[in-house]
């Protein structure tokens, strides 16, 4: 809403400011929001998603290959006393992440804050990788991330608030070596780019958009990596070692929480310095 300046009489653009928690602490407070985290029953997503539930959030946990989705869901709702649904999502399909969102919304009541976390990595780089593995993670990692907004960013607009967080990658800002996956550095650089495009497009309604970019994190997607390749990550990264993924839980809880309420459009790197050199 256009405010007067008491001076001139003219109309400002200025928005009011949002209501400002005094207490650090409390600003990063969650109670009683609703979060979808996507490939929230691995890796990054599990830990990322306990880190919320810990600060109150209510979450729902998409998944699409896990056969210990409902425990790992138990798990977080005993711990943390907050309420856990799984749903089995492709997120390359827009009509099942629509429809997922919609029953998000449904079950809980209310949605607040769409992490669009799942992804897969390359095997290959670009002139070897089989077009329907360059396909497959296109799909997952960068329309799917896209999809995951698109659905969630309806009900944000109509709501006039809510977050998307997308898990990017260094690999968005760097080309690694030694492997070669040409496709997942172009998605991920994909996935900066669009949520910074985004939160232009949202701001106007009171949406917000970010990005993470992970370095290299222990999960089981690093895990059948061989020795000889997991040295020379280290050996380029400062810190030389890779990120435990609960080192990541507190970016993201900045992130959907109010204590970001004037952070839009940026990417934050969490990679040990790699990207720094």
């Amino acid at each position: 809403m256009a405010t007067t300046n008491g001076t001139s009489g003219r109309q400002s653009i200025r928005k009011p400011n949002p209501p400002i928690e005094d207490s650090v602490f409390k600003s990063f407070r969650l109670d009683g929001r609703t979060v979808i985290v996507t490939g929230g029953c691995g890796g990054i997503g599990y830990e990322v998603s306990r880190g919320l539930a810990e600060a109150g959030a209510n979450l729902a946990l998409w998944y699409h290959n896990s056969i210990k989705a409902d425990k790992l869901a138990g798990a977080i709702a005993s711990d943390f006393g907050v309420q856990v649904r799984t749903y089995r999502v492709d997120v390359r399909r827009y009509d099942e992440v629509e429809t997922a969102v919609a029953r998000a919304v449904r079950d809980f009541g209310r949605l607040d804050v769409m992490i669009a976390n799942a992804g897969i990595p390359t095997k290959a780089g670009g002139l070897d990788d089989r077009i329907e593995d360059w396909t497959n993670v296109r799909a997952t990692d960068f329309d799917g991330a896209y999809y995951c907004l698109r659905a969630a960013g309806r009900v944000f607009r109509e709501q006039g608030r809510g977050v998307g967080i997308v898990t990017a990658s260094m690999s968005g800002h760097a080309a690694n070596v030694p492997q070669e996956q040409s496709c997942y550095n172009a998605c991920k650089a994909g996935c900066i780019h669009l949520a910074r495009s985004l939160a232009v497009e949202w701001a106007k309604w009171g949406g917000r958009v970010n990005s993470v970019s992970p370095g290299y994190v222990d999960t089981a997607i690093s895990g059948d990596c061989p020795f000889e390749m997991k040295e020379e990550w280290y050996s380029l990264t400062p810190l030389r070692r890779d990120a435990d993924p609960r080192e990541l839980k507190g970016i993201y809880l900045y992130l959907a929480s109010d204590a970001s309420s004037y952070t839009t459009g940026a990417d934050f790197v969490v990679d040990g310095g790699y990207t720094a050199r």
